[in-house]
């Protein structure tokens, strides 16, 4: 600790950390109760930041507490965008959100003046970012991002933590939807520890890391190369690689052999076009199994018709559904729904 650190009234303390771990510092620092969300957080060396603090922290590892004079934080990216010279009808047109993710933050620029200038304002907001991309949708067959380096050093890989699990990504390469963190949660919460679980479309590890972590066996299929990547990094990351089975290709080409070592107890389908899936989904499902069933839907069919799908493969298998629950995960497109319909199939 440095001897200018005290805790005195008129002192504006602030927690040197390292730069890669800034993110899990802050919330380890907000839920001890000392993070001063007034003042910036601000470069310190070429590899830490000082992240401002009302007392030095118990709880929260840091390299050292130092003294920190420092202007009183801007508190919304409208002060940045005014500071700049915006007018009102130039900020109506700015982002009106936008998601860190580790070391970069992920906005949708719309129609926006000035992207580099939201750009600099959002860096200028976040103090532990490096990047800002402005994302312009997903395309292709392995749902690749289109997105643009707006402000920052331009480094579009990052670690992202989320409820205790660690995300490693590269977000020019791979989507990541902070839209989805609740179902990513939530998964982590419904699996029981030692479940047989199948992912079919993993991706980076969305939901088998929350349910390995939780304790379950999943078998984890993506056919993406540098999704699956990211997989085998993020198993490993998270210290699961005893209770995740990675395999790089097309769910149906797995799900046979799958099947005849032992069905599962749980099918997660994480994508929107799920449906096309299910006579594969429950060919692996257990009876007496759960199905998590995602769709892109448009509003005048939520939830009739993920659930009117569902009811029609089972019948063809010669099996009963019941629906458990259903939600609504996030806005899709204008009109569309994401929606996911978990059910026990007999």
């Amino acid at each position: 600790m440095s001897d200018d650190a005290g805790g005195h009234g008129d002192q504006r303390l602030a927690a040197v950390v390292a730069k890669p771990r800034s993110q899990a510092a802050i919330k380890s620092l907000q839920a001890e109760g000392v993070y001063d969300d007034t003042r910036s957080i601000t470069e310190w060396t070429a590899d830490s930041v000082a992240v401002p603090v009302t007392a030095p922290p118990q709880e929260t590892q840091f390299r050292e507490v130092v003294r920190q004079v420092g202007e009183r934080r801007l508190r919304t990216l409208d002060d940045h965008l005014r500071e700049r010279g915006w007018t009102d009808a130039e900020i109506a047109a700015a982002p009106g959100s936008w998601a860190v993710l580790g070391s970069v933050v992920l906005v949708d620029i719309g129609d926006s003046p000035r992207p580099s200038e939201v750009g600099e304002a959002l860096l200028a907001l976040h103090g532990e970012a490096e990047t800002v991309l402005a994302r312009h949708g997903i395309s292709g067959e392995h749902r690749e991002p289109s997105v643009e380096v707006i402000a920052g050093d331009g480094d579009t890989e990052t670690i992202h933590t989320e409820h205790g699990t660690r995300y490693a990504m590269d977000l020019a390469e791979v989507m990541f939807s902070p839209g989805n963190k609740a179902e990513r949660a939530r998964m982590g919460d419904v699996v029981a520890a030692d479940e047989r679980v199948l992912d079919m479309f993993a991706g980076i590890g969305y939901f088998t890391l929350p349910m390995a972590r939780a304790g379950a066996n999943v078998t984890a299929v993506e056919r993406n190369p540098t999704a699956f990547r990211f997989l085998v990094e993020n198993v490993m990351l998270n210290d699961v690689d005893e209770r995740v089975h990675p395999y790089r290709a097309d769910c149906r080409e797995v799900i046979p052999g799958f099947a005849e070592e032992g069905r599962a107890d749980r099918v997660v389908m994480g994508y929107y076009e799920a449906h096309e899936y299910l006579g594969s989904a429950l060919d692996a499902l257990a009876p007496g199994g759960v199905l998590h069933m995602h769709e892109a839907t448009p509003d005048a069919l939520v939830f009739d018709r993920p659930i009117e799908r569902l009811e029609a493969a089972a019948a063809e298998a010669d099996r009963a559904v019941e629906v458990l629950d259903t939600r609504r995960v996030k806005e899709y497109s204008e009109g569309v729904a994401h929606v996911v319909v978990d059910a026990r199939v007999e």
